[in-house]
């Protein structure tokens, strides 16, 4: 499961990255699905200073090799430097059985800012328990979208970088084939709907993998989890975390990961059909989102990108307290979706429906 950090190992890396600095605590975090998070303390030019440290697993997501968790931490880290609003990373450390030379480590870890705040999940829970919406909600709603547009802006010309993508939406170990693979036994799929599940998605990497005049600026991750609200009196702005799988990549991708959420939470407070506060702010952040960027194009790319996020809201080591209704209907919205030309919000409910 990966090496249990020391303090022997943060003093000795204190002690060089900061000079004179004195340490004070070592706190685990707890555990996710993909890692542990730390959170240190200690004292440098007479200030309390406070980084979290965030390790891998080594089981499951294509983590298994002690490089493959070193390639995600190496590129996080890069990422997070290059994108506005995103907690900064510090450092990626190597070590073994003392801290050596990159040759030599045995595991890696990522050192980062401290983000303040609560996550996006809280305003989501809210909404569900008291089934209306705020202004602020509109505003959060409006922001996130005009987030994306603006950094979507920024395009590269990369048709290699393009595909691989595309092909790691559908292969990867984070991804379609790499989540399905975490399912422990389930009810609401069988073996050979996943079978057909990742049919369909194979043949979506083939019909878009060469639009690479769509590769632009991407978070990777934009889901609630990952975006920390500040509401002090002196803001009212969010951080992001966990910039995930590279800087560029399928704008779909952004705005499918945080949508289908809406979605999510749409049906968790209402499975009988999805309407509400929810599917207003699902409308909402498309209408927002698209009215800036006028890329159309977006809704004959989505399909895979909803599917994949799919995977990742259906899956119980994510949600453990999901309905296998809710479940159900999220992969009947995948599959159909899937099966569809091009995704078209009106069809929503028709999607949700079981497959005959």
């Amino acid at each position: 499961m990966g090496i249990e950090i020391s303090r022997e190992w943060i003093e000795a890396y204190l002690s060089k990255k900061y000079p004179g600095s004195t340490f004070i605590a070592l706190n685990p975090m707890g555990e996710g699905v993909h890692g542990v998070g730390y959170s240190v303390a200690f004292e440098w030019q007479w200030k309390r200073q406070n980084i979290i440290i965030k390790t891998l697993f080594s089981e499951g997501f294509g983590h298994e090799y002690f490089s493959d968790r070193a390639q995600v931490l190496l590129l996080a880290h890069k990422a997070y430097n290059m994108l506005p609003k995103h907690v900064r990373s510090l450092d990626v450390v190597g070590v073994g059985k003392k801290m050596v030379s990159v040759g030599d480590c045995q595991e890696f870890f990522i050192l980062m800012e401290e983000a303040e705040g609560e996550t996006y999940f809280t305003d989501l829970e809210r909404i569900k328990k008291e089934k209306k919406l705020t202004d602020q909600d509109l505003e959060k709603c409006a922001k996130l979208a005009d987030y994306l547009a603006e950094i979507h802006k920024e395009k590269c010309k990369n048709p290699g970088l393009y595909k691989r993508r595309i092909r790691d939406t559908v292969g990867s170990g984070e991804c379609i084939m790499g989540v399905l693979d975490t399912y422990p036994e389930v009810e609401f799929t069988t073996s050979d709907e996943i079978t057909e599940f990742v049919r369909l998605a194979v043949t979506w990497w083939g019909k878009i993998k060469n639009r690479a005049h769509r590769l632009c600026v991407v978070h990777g991750d934009y889901h609630p989890g990952n975006i920390w609200w500040n509401e002090s009196e002196e803001t009212n702005d969010f951080i992001l975390l966990d910039r995930s799988r590279g800087i560029y990549g399928e704008p779909a991708d952004d705005v499918t990961c945080l949508s289908i959420n809406y979605l999510f939470y749409g049906l968790r407070m209402n499975e009988d059909r999805f309407e509400g506060p929810f599917k207003e702010l699902f409308d909402l952040f498309l209408e927002r989102y698209l009215s800036q960027t006028k890329d159309q194009e977006m809704w004959e790319v989505m399909a895979p990108f909803f599917a994949f996020r799919a995977t990742v809201v259906c899956n119980p080591l994510f949600y453990p307290d999901v309905t296998n209704l809710t479940r159900r209907k999220l992969f009947n919205f995948a599959l159909n979706v899937m099966e569809d030309e091009t995704f078209s919000p009106q069809n929503i409910p028709e999607y949700l429906r079981d497959r005959s």
